[in-house]
């Protein structure tokens, strides 16, 4: 589906649609409310103990009927937009300080430096160069990126066009300020897809103004006719009608496609209103606008952080205001106000199956004879020539490309593609393993474990996934993260029916999304003596749950492992490389020792006894902050293994990701063979 990323999640407030030209708006609409202007202090900056360079900006705050609060915060540091350092404060009803959650667990998002050394001209060439949008307009502002690796000064170039396919673009390029390398980059505004006209007769809350009636709601949902236009901020014209009857169900009626576009509006923010809490897509009882009759021929829909717009479809016969695909596109606005995650990685895929995941909510919910509740994505349009659906949610992988089960390599997919373990996950916590119909649509969806699930209903599962998102993610928050907070959203929201988080937790095993410390058998996993915290710790599962780069993890028999026939094999490129290789746990705080063991092997070809040519790191970083262990050289070569072995115990209570890095320089291989670690605790 199409659907908006989220810049603006990463702290910048997205008021316009294209850089300096202010967002359209349309008669009696309510803007949504601004995010705080300046950055203070305030009192929960002391109670973290952020250093005095960083400041808080205050985003959302999000109240449980129990007095607990879930504030979400973005950060500057020293005057500079912080891409990636949000966080999410929960605080008792006294106000006391209960946990918080740091994206990517940086506590800290300190720069090394404010001076760039790569000049804001190269830098926005540079995304420029990746944009494929035509009337391109980039501008490139100083920011600290703090979304993976080290925090680090970078340029936030925002690159606006129009695309070949008529879909506005607005890409962010994140550049290195001090080595001109690009980090990451991603659309707000990305391809997708939906269905139309297929409701039915539905009951519209219209307003009457004079002699007319307008199709708009008292909530400010409202519907606009673009007549073809492709402009990012044209308002369109408001769809009217003298008596109050719109559509005759068909493409030869213009109001036809703003009757579902309204409709789908209006259902979703019901749903999220009495079913989840939540007054609409800004939380403040705010409605939104939606555009139809967008281009010529457009077989796409999107949210651009303010609307949502709807392409009429191939032949200009099928528009794209399915209730699913009208749910799913202001869903995104949803996770662009809560979580705010990152359209890549595996957080891209997050977003994008959220949207699926609450698109599938409302279409249940709506309840329409004319197009019943299904697992199924854009099924009513055809967009692929042949009755089949987009997205299926039993089995993703029915589509060609979607997988079914998470992998390392996950996050390197288009995220319609890596959101398809957490749409397999929601379907099986809701309604189970095997063969099943659902108001009369066949499923059968297997497990990646070959395990039996037992789903704990589909109503159960979508408050779940909703406390998740709004109150555990953050802006790169990846699949484990995604287990850790829904298994503790399920035990916060089902204290007494122990069946939700069982199914919650047992579809994340059956996604192969491996276990973390949460469990739903206590508050979190307790260490067994002489416990590995580290999954796949000897490699022998192949390249899973490690993260980093892709070919270490390897069964090459041009090295041997210590044990069984898989090892960590970094270096031996003979070239200019640098490879890496991290898992994150949570050292346990009733641990009382922890430590870090690992058996290494070295074989060069450099022959100096006196330079370090090539080198391996065994590191840990804790709140953003690198720790290095041990560095290895070509200078250690030895033909046996040989066991390396750290105390960890100073960080019990934190998330630590164990990291392993080698740098060679171009020429004359030296291979650093790591096999059997283990991060023990007692």
């Amino acid at each position: 589906m199409r659907r908006l990323t989220t810049g603006l999640a990463l702290g910048a407030a997205l008021t316009t649609l294209v850089a300096g030209v202010p967002a359209a708006t349309a008669v009696g609409t309510t803007p949504a409310a601004a995010r705080p202007a300046a950055a203070t202090p305030g009192p929960d900056h002391a109670a973290l103990g952020l250093a005095s360079g960083e400041k808080l900006v205050p985003r959302a705050v999000l109240t449980d009927r129990d007095g607990t609060t879930h504030t979400r915060y973005d950060r500057t540091w020293n005057g500079l937009r912080v891409l990636g350092g949000d966080l999410v404060v929960e605080k008792s009803k006294a106000g006391a300080l209960e946990e918080v959650r740091y994206n990517a667990g940086r506590k800290s998002v300190a720069a090394k430096t404010t001076t760039p050394t790569v000049s804001r001209t190269t830098a926005v060439a540079a995304g420029t160069e990746r944009s494929k949008a035509r009337g391109e307009k980039s501008q490139g502002e100083l920011v600290v990126w703090a979304g993976t690796g080290t925090p680090r000064l970078a340029y936030d170039v925002v690159t606006t066009g129009v695309k070949a396919d008529q879909t506005p673009s607005r890409l962010h390029t994140v550049v290195d300020a001090g080595s001109g390398a690009v980090i990451t980059s991603w659309d707000e505004i990305v391809n997708g897809t939906g269905n139309s006209q297929y409701s039915g007769t539905v009951t519209l809350n219209t307003i009457q103004s004079g002699t007319t009636w307008q199709l708009k709601d008292s909530r400010g949902n409202y519907t606009t006719d673009l007549n073809g236009s492709t402009s990012a901020t044209a308002a369109g014209t408001l769809f009217t009608d003298a008596d109050n009857v719109w559509g005759n169900g068909t493409t030869t009626n213009r109001q036809t496609a703003g009757v579902d576009a309204q409709y789908g509006a209006e259902k979703t923010y019901d749903y999220y209103n009495t079913v989840l809490g939540r007054a609409g897509i800004w939380n403040n009882g705010t409605g939104a606008r939606s555009r139809v009759h967008y281009g010529n021929g457009y077989v796409n829909a999107f949210w651009d952080g303010t609307q949502m717009t709807y392409g009429d479809g191939a032949g200009n016969t099928k528009p794209l205001t399915s209730i699913d695909v009208a749910a799913h596109e202001m869903s995104h606005g949803v996770t662009e106000n809560t979580a705010g995650l990152v359209y890549s990685g595996d957080a891209g895929g997050l977003n994008e199956a959220t949207s699926d995941i609450f698109g599938t909510a409302v279409e249940f919910y709506a309840n329409s004879t004319a197009d019943p509740g299904d697992y199924l994505i854009g099924e009513k349009i055809n967009i692929n020539g042949n009755g089949t659906p987009l997205r299926y949610m039993d089995k993703p992988s029915k589509d060609g490309a979607s997988q079914d089960c998470w992998t390392t390599g996950t996050k390197n997919l288009d995220p319609h593609y890596s959101s398809g373990p957490l749409n397999h996950w929601f379907y099986l916590a809701s309604e189970g393993s095997g063969a099943k119909t659902v108001n009369g649509v066949s499923y059968n969806s297997p497990t990646c474990n070959a395990s039996t699930v037992v789903g704990a209903g589909r109503a159960n599962i979508e408050k779940v996934w909703y406390r998740t998102l709004s109150t555990k993610l953050t802006s790169t928050s990846n699949y484990q993260a995604a287990r850790e907070g829904a298994i503790a959203s399920a035990k916060e929201l089902f204290p007494t029916n122990a069946a939700v988080c069982t199914a919650v937790q047992g579809a994340f095993d059956a996604i192969s999304v491996p276990a973390g410390t949460q469990s739903c058998s206590g508050g979190t996993t307790p260490p067994p003596t002489g416990g590995n915290l580290l999954q796949n710790a000897g490699f022998e599962s192949g390249a899973t749950v490690w993260s980093g780069t892709a070919g270490p993890i390897t069964n090459n028999t041009g090295r041997p492992a210590r044990s069984g026939t898989w090892k960590m094999w970094l270096g031996g490129n003979g070239s200019a490389t640098t490879e890496t290789e991290s898992q994150t746990v949570t050292i346990p705080a009733s641990a009382t020792s922890a430590a870090l063991t690992f058996w290494v092997r070295i074989d060069t070809a450099e022959t100096t006894t006196s330079s370090a040519y090539d080198t391996m790191k065994a590191q840990v970083v804790v709140n953003g902050t690198t720790t290095t262990l041990g560095t290895y050289s070509n200078l250690n070569k030895n033909a046996s293994y040989v066991q390396k072995s750290f105390n960890l115990t100073a960080y019990k209570g934190q998330a630590v990701t164990v990291r392993f890095t080698s740098t060679e320089d171009v020429t004359l291989q030296t291979s650093f063979v790591v096999d059997d670690t283990a991060l023990t605790v007692s």
